[in-house]
């Protein structure tokens, strides 16, 4: 595939020497950009696939009326959190 260039980005001087002031030894500000724009992109491919999850159990849920009461998710949650703060190991 082609490599292709985004568009330049102008930035002002405080914001440029912030930047070069997290550089590591030999990292380019071309490439520290390039990573962030990488982690960003797979945090949102994350965020859009923990919602379509979601969406898909909400509507599983809705087909068979599988839903669980509030009060059980927080009470075994509460127990869950009681048993990592005691140091046992889960049930």
């Amino acid at each position: 595939m082609k490599t292709a260039t985004i568009r330049s980005l102008r930035v002002g001087p405080e914001l440029r020497r912030s930047v070069e002031s997290v550089l590591r030894e030999g990292e380019s500000l071309l490439g520290f950009v390039e990573q962030a724009i990488r982690q960003i992109i797979a945090h949102r491919q994350a965020e859009q696939e923990f919602i379509a999850r979601g969406l898909m159990a909400r509507d599983e849920a809705g087909q068979t009326g599988g839903y669980t009461e509030v009060s059980v998710v927080l009470n075994r949650l509460q127990g869950m959190l009681d048993q990592a703060r005691s140091g046992q190991s889960p049930a």
